[in-house]
C-alpha cells in the first residue's frame, strides 16, 4: 500500500507549498514511506479557463484562476491520482508539519475514509469539518470522480460550499481527527501541523498589499477601514514567523531554493520583500522553542 503527501497549490502560495513539502520530509523518521506531491493549478485546464462561473451557497460567482485561494477543488484529487489505491494526506500550502505525518499514514480508520479535524460552529454550521486537511483511503472514495466533479462545479450542477464542506458524503464516512492534526494558527508542543490559516497574518506575507478577495461584513466602515487592513499583517505568533523561515534557510542552503528564485518570489509580491534578512535571522531556530 502506498503513502502520499497532497499539497495544494498556486503561483502565489508556491513558495509556501514548497516550504510545506519540505517540512513533511523533514520531520519524518521515516520520510522514505511516503511520497510528497505539490499539485499546481496549472496543471489543471479546466481550472484556469477565464470566465467561469460557479454556484457558491447558492449564489452565481465569478471563478477566478487568479485568486489566492484557486487551488481549493484540489482538495478532491488526489484519490484519482492515487488510482485509488492507498491513503493520501492532503493539505493546504500553509500546513506545515511539526511532527511525523507516518503516525496518519498508520492510523486506524475505523472503516471511515475521510479523516478531518471538526470545527463546530464554523460558518454557522454544528458539524463543520476542515477539510484544508484530510487522511483519505483512496481505495474507498472511487465516487470522487475529479474531472467529472469539476464539469458539475462550472455547469452549477454541484454548489461549491456543499463540495469543498463534504456536504455531499455521507456522515458516516467521515471520522474526526485531533485539533492537532489541523492546528489553526497554534503551534505548541502538542501540534502535529500547523496552520496559518487566518490569511491576513501568513508570515511570508507581512507587509504586501492583500491580494485575496475580502469576505468581511461591513458596508460603509469597509470603506473607511485604516490603509494598513488592507496590507498583510505581522503573524502574532514569533514562533511561527520563525518556523516557517528557519525551514525556509534551511532550504537554501541545502540548495533546494536558490535565492536567485527567493528574490524573484518577493519581486513578485509572492513573499515579504525582507524574506532574506528572515532567513538570516531565524536560520537555526529549533522546534523546541515552541512552547
Amino acid at each position: 500500500m502506498s503513502n502520499a503527501v497532497f499539497i495544494q497549490a498556486n503561483p502565489r502560495q508556491m513558495l509556501g507549498a514548497r516550504i510545506s513539502a519540505y517540512s513533511f520530509r523533514r520531520n519524518s523518521a521515516a520520510p522514505d514511506s511516503f511520497t510528497v506531491h505539490i499539485m499546481d493549478v496549472r496543471d489543471h485546464p479546466k481550472l484556469m479557463l477565464p470566465g467561469q462561473t460557479i454556484l457558491r451557497g447558492g449564489h452565481v460567482r465569478a471563478w477566478d484562476p487568479d485568486d489566492l485561494q484557486s487551488f481549493t477543488p484540489l482538495r478532491f484529487y488526489p484519490p484519482q491520482a492515487m488510482g485509488f489505491e492507498g491513503r493520501a494526506v492532503v493539505t493546504d500550502p500553509d500546513v506545515f508539519a511539526a511532527s511525523d505525518v507516518a503516525e496518519l499514514f498508520a492510523r486506524e480508520l475505523d472503516g471511515k475514509p475521510v479523516w478531518a479535524v471538526p470545527r463546530p460552529g464554523h460558518n454557522g454550521r454544528a458539524d463543520y469539518v476542515a477539510t484544508s486537511v484530510m487522511l483519505l483511503d483512496c481505495a474507498r472514495l472511487t465516487h470522487w470522480q475529479f474531472d467529472r466533479d469539476l464539469d458539475d462545479l462550472f455547469a452549477h450542477r454541484i454548489d461549491y460550499v456543499e463540495w469543498i464542506e463534504l456536504r455531499r458524503e455521507d456522515p458516516a464516512n467521515i471520522g474526526h481527527l485531533e485539533p492537532e492534526w489541523n492546528s489553526f494558527d497554534k503551534l505548541t508542543s502538542a501540534t502535529r501541523l500547523l496552520h496559518t490559516t487566518k490569511r491576513r497574518t501568513q508570515p511570508w506575507k507581512t507587509g504586501l498589499p492583500v491580494d485575496y478577495t475580502l469576505r468581511e461584513k461591513g458596508g460603509l466602515m469597509d470603506l473607511l477601514r485604516p490603509f494598513r487592513a488592507r496590507r498583510y499583517q505581522r503573524h502574532p505568533d514569533s514562533n511561527q514567523e520563525a518556523l516557517v523561515y528557519s525551514l525556509l534557510a534551511e532550504m537554501i542552503d541545502a540548495g533546494e531554493v536558490s535565492r536567485a528564485e527567493l528574490e524573484a518570489e518577493m519581486a513578485a509580491n509572492h513573499v515579504r520583500h525582507d524574506s532574506l534578512q528572515m532567513v538570516d535571522r531565524w536560520r537555526g531556530w529549533e522546534m523546541q522553542a515552541a512552547a
